[in-house]
């Protein structure tokens, strides 16, 4: 009896050792004013570090606007601590975070975020654009993550009230330099799942809408190289889209400080494309889990009370002699 207990306990630990886990949140940046935070950032944090324990999650990835409403001065803004560190301070979200910047970042000074890195044990955000690959325990699958900045690669849109489309980069050369470093990490991935990160949308049915720059010049190359997904924030909801001639599935999670309910776009995006969409402030805010196994990648949608809301399964990539 106790050997069989013995191996029934081998077998449950070998089976989640063969799983990477991870979080990803967008849009989370807190407040410029006293408490420098939201109430649905905390409730977002605490729901984050319960669901990071139970899964063990290897890290996290912040899709931009990392602080509200004009980024960050220099590498000793208080922010750092007021907005971040002292708000997600649980054990479990000790892990690495992967970083990029969105259009409130830009207002200030993302060097500094960058620099940050160097002050702390867990902020990892070495670039504008950076990118990391994960081997999934016990297995020889692996997972490859790309972080973009979609603000370098496309200007930025303005106030949230603006609702601009980006009118080009700023620095077309160095956003030349960024599309280069792009096509070549996703030309030579030969990884089991492909996952492409930016603040703006492809697509997104809510205020700000698709972002015709990615629209044009990303999402033809997520479909050439056979992304996984590519997942965003910028608009303060939950959605999942796939157009049906498309094995990319995008997500919009950029929910973990502000939800908004709106539609404006929903006639924006390719028909029957939308499969799932939430903005529920009652719920406070969301953010997503992602598993990875040698036989599929899950994305789950989760709210700040704890409730599963969408899951969506995705197959390894089947990328052949793709060179």
């Amino acid at each position: 009896m106790n050997q069989l207990f013995t191996a029934i306990c081998v077998s449950i630990i070998t089976l989640c050792m063969a799983e990477l886990n991870f979080l990803v949140l967008g849009d989370w940046g807190g407040l410029p004013l006293y408490p420098y935070t939201t109430e649905i950032e905390e409730k977002t944090s605490k729901q984050m570090a319960d669901v990071a324990a139970r899964v063990n999650a290897r890290f996290v990835v912040a899709l931009g606007d990392n602080f509200y409403y004009d980024g960050v001065k220099n590498v000793e803004d208080a922010r750092f601590k007021e907005t971040y560190s002292e708000v997600f301070d649980e054990k479990s979200l000790q892990v690495p975070w992967y970083v990029i910047a969105g259009n409130h970042d830009h207002h200030g000074n993302v060097s500094a975020e960058i620099a940050y890195s160097s002050r702390s044990s867990v902020w990892t955000y070495p670039y504008y654009w950076h990118s990391q690959k994960f081997v999934i325990a016990d297995t020889n699958k692996t997972l490859k993550l790309v972080l973009l900045d979609t603000i370098v690669l496309c200007g930025n849109a303005g106030s949230d009230d603006e609702l601009l489309q980006p009118k080009g980069p700023e620095d077309k050369s160095f956003a030349e330099k960024q599309w280069m470093w792009l096509e070549e990490q996703l030309k030579y991935s030969q990884d089991d799942y492909l996952l492409v990160g930016g603040h703006f949308p492809v697509w997104s049915i809510a205020e700000h809408g698709p972002t015709d720059c990615l629209v044009d010049r990303l999402k033809p190359l997520l479909e050439k190289y056979k992304a996984s997904s590519y997942i965003c924030g910028h608009d303060h909801n939950l959605q999942h889209i796939k157009e049906q001639d498309s094995d990319v599935h995008y997500f919009v999670i950029g929910a973990a400080n502000f939800v908004k309910d709106d539609v404006r776009h929903k006639h924006s995006v390719p028909d029957d494309s939308l499969k799932f969409y939430w903005a529920d402030a009652r719920r406070y805010g969301g953010f997503a889990h992602v598993k990875a196994t040698a036989d599929y990648l899950n994305v789950t949608l989760i709210d700040s009370l704890g409730d599963l809301l969408h899951s969506q399964m995705i197959k390894p990539r089947n990328v052949g002699a793709q060179l």
